[in-house]
């Protein structure tokens, strides 16, 4: 009975030894080794280790996988235009050197939060600072969450952590400026649409303007044309007349004449008082008849 006793004791310190010096590193853990209060070996692959027995080692695991800070409450942040706007954030975050954050936090893992959480307040305020409303709400949402990743890297690095993102969920005014902000930005627009009239106006009696000189030029040449045309057909036409009457003049004073005529008496109401012996209605007599 004795001996069993014995051996049941033994067993249990030796067990006791052997989970002293034995400890498991899961996959999602660092595991950091101290002796006495001094860290001197950092196990980041996971499986079954060994150390020596407390008082001389000890083992503090901590957490690799990633980690989240999520604004509870939305904070107050002042724009260039001294409005404040309500900002809800979070930041996705994870430890890659386990000695470096020990030195910073202990590996207190709330304090390190909280550490973080005042230095990405303290980055955004001041970009939230260089920029207006419509800016921050619209035009550079991104720009200013890429600007606190840049501005938090060389902390991150610093306290062993890395920043993997940060987000802003939202950005609302407060309800006693939201009225007054719409108000200025409806008529910002209202300003822009009016200058784009106005521009538009202005071209559009410019092309106009243009199109009326364009207008003149190409009548003007037109009717130059038409005269330098009709110029050249009247004198091909005396030409051609000249040669042709030269040939017959009999002929010729008989043309003119009925031509004469036909001037005189386009419409039968056409009344010419003369005496009819008249050299005028020479071609009108017939051969003989004398003067009737």
């Amino acid at each position: 009975m004795n001996r069993l006793v014995s051996l049941v004791v033994g067993l249990f310190i030796a067990l006791a030894v052997l989970s002293s010096v034995v400890f498991v590193v899961d996959q999602r853990q660092y595991a950091v080794v101290f002796a006495f209060g001094e860290i001197k070996q950092v196990v980041r692959e996971p499986g079954l280790h060994f150390k020596l027995p407390p008082p001389f080692q000890n083992v503090m695991f901590m957490d690799r996988r990633l980690q989240t800070i999520d604004v509870s409450g939305a904070d107050r942040f002042i724009t260039a235009e001294k409005k404040n706007l309500l900002v809800d954030w979070f930041v996705k975050w994870r430890i890659v050197e386990p000695q470096t954050f020990y030195v910073s936090f202990k590996g207190d893992m709330r304090t390190s939060q909280e550490s973080m959480t005042q230095k990405i307040n303290s980055i955004a305020r001041d970009e939230f600072a260089k920029r207006t409303v419509s800016d921050v709400v619209a035009g550079e949402r991104e720009e200013v969450m890429k600007k606190i990743r840049d501005g938090m890297r060389d902390y991150a690095k610093s306290i062993g952590v890395e920043i993997i993102d940060v987000r802003l969920k939202r950005v609302d005014l407060l309800a006693e400026i939201s009225e007054s902000v719409y108000r200025r930005m409806e008529a910002e627009r209202k300003r822009v649409a009016n200058e784009l009239r106005s521009t538009g106006a202005a071209e559009g009696e410019k092309i106009r303007a243009d199109a009326d000189r364009q207008r003149e030029v190409i009548l003007a040449e037109a009717y130059r044309d038409a005269q330098k045309l009709k110029g050249e057909g009247d004198s091909r036409a005396t030409a051609i007349y000249g040669e042709s009457f030269g040939r017959d003049p009999q002929f010729a004073q008989f043309w003119r004449s009925m031509e004469a005529y036909r001037g005189s008496f386009r419409d039968k109401k056409d009344l010419i008082v003369v005496d009819p012996s008249s050299e005028f209605f020479k071609n009108m007599r017939s051969p003989g008849t004398g003067g009737r």
